[in-house]
């Protein structure tokens, strides 16, 4: 993968995955959001496999990969996004993409903690002033009230969702060493994320429906096949093959978007405290991307 294509690549993911986030809230409402999960990445899974059959990409993994598969599709795609489509029903979404870009600070600190990787002081500082920004965009929306909505829970429904998405992002790495190719092994993952989903709906005697109108099926399938197949290609494509540093831009470019998306759709309106917020933690992003590695 050249330069420019990763480039493009990058920019590709940050516009899609920077809609992704209002496009959850359309499909929030008479189907339960264990459901509307279930749909999404088993019809990604489905594409994937689809896809890495045609292609000809060998679809079987060994025992540990398949373990590292279980704990991704776990943490990432079950119990994240279920925190995160619970979330957005509190708060706006493009508070949700915001504090999620803590996601690369949180990573920092457990795979120090759990791999034993270093880093630089300034990728260190980078993670302050991106856990400051999102605790003051956190505290300006704990301080909202109205709608009838929640958004202290909001809060706290999305900084779980970014602590399941790290554990997750650790059993990708765990993948990675294994030797797992990245488009099965996302495939697998997801699979395995939608039957556990599953099995919760089942158990907790979820309704089995799909809305059917044009919002719901359009967003399902924008989630589905560019928030997850194509997003997810691209950006682990990126990551192993020109650097998780270069991929990072990703977390930087996305929260922008969402915020404009979510103003332009939703209505949202944000004040100083969310404004301090964003640029905090986009300096933050800047300064682990360009702190050295150690």
């Amino acid at each position: 993968m050249s330069r420019p294509f990763a480039i493009a690549a990058i920019a590709a993911c940050a516009l899609i995955w920077g809609t992704t986030w209002y496009a959850i809230t359309l499909q929030l409402g008479p189907v339960d959001p264990v459901v509307s999960i279930v749909w999404r990445f088993g019809l990604a899974a489905v594409v994937l496999f689809g896809f890495c059959a045609a292609t000809r990409r060998p679809l079987g993994l060994t025992r540990p990969q398949h373990m590292a598969a279980i704990g991704q599709g776990a943490f990432v795609f079950a119990v994240s996004y279920g925190f995160v489509y619970a979330a957005e029903g509190q708060v706006a979404s493009a508070v949700v993409a915001v504090i999620f870009a803590a996601l690369a600070f949180v990573n920092l600190i457990l795979f120090r903690v759990l791999a034993g990787q270093k880093a630089a002081p300034a990728a260190w500082l980078g993670a302050v002033f991106g856990v400051i920004g999102v605790g003051v965009l956190s505290y300006g929306q704990m301080a909202t009230n109205g709608a009838g909505l929640n958004p202290g829970l909001g809060v706290a429904f999305a900084l779980a969702a970014v602590m399941a998405s790290a554990l997750g992002n650790w059993f990708a790495w765990r993948s990675q060493q294994a030797g797992a190719p990245v488009l099965p092994a996302t495939a697998w993952a997801m699979a395995y994320g939608t039957a556990m989903l599953a099995v919760y709906g089942l158990a907790t005697g979820v309704t089995w429906r799909i809305e059917p109108t044009p919002a719901y099926l359009l967003s399902l399938l924008h989630l589905s096949l560019f928030g997850s197949v194509i997003a997810f290609g691209l950006y682990f494509t990126i990551a192993r093959q020109r650097g998780y540093a270069l991929a990072s831009y990703i977390s930087a470019l996305t929260p922008p978007i969402a915020m404009l998306v979510s103003v332009l759709f939703e209505g949202a309106r944000f004040g100083w405290s969310a404004l301090i917020g964003l640029a905090l933690v986009l300096a933050g992003q800047v300064m682990l991307i360009r702190a050295p590695k150690t």
